[in-house]
């Protein structure tokens, strides 16, 4: 009756500790979910907010660009290109379009219509500024079709130019709101998360406290019953011939269960005094383990070494009650280093005897594999390294380089200019009216020459085409350049009829990996004729510059990556791996080289 009783107890316990886990788990899940939605939930609104700070920043842009176009068409062109009116009358309208939509929101751009109170007045006090703008912009454009008196179109000028800066202004703080509402919804966020993982980490540990350990003791109880009712079984077995067949099949289980523990597990049975109890056979052969041995302890079996052995006596002394988990190197007869991930559970057999059954695993092969790892790994730290410290010393050895070359070309070429200009004109004599006007003239050509290399310099710096007009203008007008300078034919072909502008730092990488394709093509190629192809399609642009130079053997110089031919080529694929894109170098020794840069757009 009481172990009826008893067996029922263990039921409802287990039933128990079954619905606690089942909680646990599906408590877990939840906030894994809940998280999940809201970091999701978060990303999107961070994603919108990102869209709406960057859209208000060129709505300054914009507006700074219509204000540009004005002046050009009022105080710079004598005509009125209809081009030129028409690209304005774009640009504002996209300007009106993009304020509205921040205004008053937009579904198609993801702009919500509802704001603060804050962007509200703000809204509020642009938009007199913004309409004064636009008026006066549609006044001026109206003025220039009906071809009026410029003279009618200065009041507007002054007007546009006056709300100008008030709308920059204002825009301004629109932008600062943005970013401080946006940084207030990710502290918010933040705050939430921290709650959830706090949560998680209660629930955890309470599963801990009411799951698994209660589990634990419940399995260290039932292999003291099973081993138990082992040796109740044996005494039985020799007391009645009865039982001699339950004896039996009992056996037989026993040994199956003991074939699959010999050839599978690396276990032993050990008294508290270490003594050796039993040892599976493929843990035997593993220690050499034999009749000749039995008078040895574990530790003395376990490893040669004197001091794996005081600590492995030490362990058995100290967790024979509470037990022991770990990993443990040691050495076997044959000198071999063996790592065992070693566990120790203490066994109740009786009220005052206990055992220890020790269960090993050989993680010898992991452990060298971890360590071969390791070992690859600092290799490629060390190589990574040090091929950044050449790079690094050559990107400051070209920026010297390049400051002394800019340096060189104003001191020799404008500096010499500018200095004859200054002596040229401390020499006219205005009495001399036939000297005077030939020095005027050659004064004219030396200001013209003057201009020139001014412009050069700007050009070799950051071309003005690359930041107006775009990737395709810049490289039309860095090919035209470079073929005058150099007396090379450089010829630029926009195969797709490509047209879109591209973030600015992405076209400034396109124009000076270009640059440095054509540069070596002249430098080191020693070509007569460099071609350089423009294409795209909905995702990838594409850009091939092919010369007719001398080539040369990629793999050799792969492998010099110290020489200026190698750095050349290592900085080149940095540059376009930084905008994600990747360059592809086909080079035949003697008939000429080609280099594909694919950038993702």
């Amino acid at each position: 009756m009481k172990k009826s009783n008893q067996e029922a107890a263990d039921k409802i316990t287990f039933k128990n500790l079954r619905r606690l886990y089942f909680f646990a788990l599906w408590t877990i899940a939840i906030t894994i979910i809940l998280s999940q939605v809201l970091v999701q939930y978060n990303l999107k609104q961070q994603l919108s907010d990102s869209k709406i700070i960057n859209i208000s920043g060129k709505q300054r842009m914009l507006s700074q660009k219509i204000v540009k176009e004005i002046l050009i068409l009022h105080y710079v062109s004598d005509t009125v290109p209809t081009k030129q009116i028409s690209h304005l009358k774009s640009v504002l309208e996209l300007w009106k379009t993009t304020q509205n939509a921040l205004e008053n929101g937009s579904d198609s751009l993801a702009f919500p219509k509802e704001k603060s109170e804050t962007l509200r007045q703000l809204y509020a006090d642009i938009n007199p500024i913004f309409s004064s703008i636009t008026g006066d912009t549609d006044l001026f454009l109206l003025n220039l079709k009906n071809k009026r008196n410029p003279a009618d179109n200065q009041k507007l000028v002054q007007n546009i130019l006056k709300n100008e800066g008030a709308f920059l202004s204002k825009m301004n703080k629109i932008v600062s709101q943005y970013d401080i509402e946006a940084h207030e919804k990710v502290t918010e966020q933040r705050k939430i998360e921290y709650w959830i993982f706090a949560f998680t980490l209660f629930v955890l540990l309470m599963e801990f406290f009411f799951i698994f350990k209660p589990t634990n003791k419940k399995i260290e109880k039932l292999i003291a019953k099973l081993l138990t009712s082992e040796k109740k079984a044996l005494k039985l077995a020799y007391d009645t011939e009865i039982i001699s067949e339950i004896k039996e099949n009992s056996v037989k289980e026993l040994k199956s269960l003991n074939y699959a523990m010999e050839n599978t597990l690396l276990y032993c049975r050990i008294a508290p005094d270490g003594s050796i109890i039993y040892i599976g056979e493929k843990f035997a052969k593993l220690l050499n383990y034999t009749k000749f041995s039995s008078h040895k302890t574990f530790s003395q079996v376990l490893t040669t070494d004197e001091k794996e052995q005081l600590n492995m006596d030490r362990l058995i002394s100290e967790k024979q009650r509470s037990g022991w988990q770990g990993e443990m190197n040691i050495i076997n007869k044959e000198g071999q280093n063996i790592w065992l991930d070693l566990s120790m559970v203490p066994v109740t057999i009786k009220k005052e005897k206990s055992e220890l059954l020790i269960i090993c695993f050989n993680i010898t092969e992991r452990k060298k594999a971890q360590r071969e790892v390791e070992r690859l790994n600092i290799e490629n730290s060390t190589e990574k390294i040090n091929q950044q410290k050449i790079i690094s010393s050559r990107i400051v050895e070209n920026q010297e380089n390049e400051q002394n070359r800019i340096a060189k070309e104003i001191h020799d070429g404008i500096g010499q200019m500018l200095t004859g200009l200054k002596f040229s004109l401390e020499s006219i004599n205005l009495d001399d009216k036939e000297k005077s006007a030939q020095k005027i003239d050659y004064l004219k050509k030396l200001s013209l020459d003057i201009i020139k290399g001014v412009r050069t310099a700007t050009f070799n710096l950051m071309p003005p085409e690359l930041s107006d007009h775009g990737i395709v203008s810049s490289l039309s007008k860095l090919t035209q350049e470079l073929s005058k300078l150099t007396g090379k034919e450089i010829l630029f072909y926009n195969k797709t009829d490509f047209s879109q502008r591209l973030d600015s730092l992405i076209e400034i990488n396109i124009y000076r990996l270009t640059q440095e394709a054509i540069n070596n093509a002249i430098k080191y190629a020693e070509s007569s004729h460099i071609i350089v192809q423009l294409s795209h399609s909905q995702t990838l642009l594409s850009i091939i510059v092919d010369d007719n130079g001398k080539g040369f053997d990629i793999t050799a110089v792969d492998k010099k990556r110290n020489s200026e031919s190698g750095m050349g080529l290592l900085f080149m694929k940095e540059r376009v791996q930084y905008i994600n894109g990747r360059v592809f170098i086909k080079s035949i020794p003697g008939e000429g080289t080609r280099i594909t840069f694919n950038i993702p757009i």
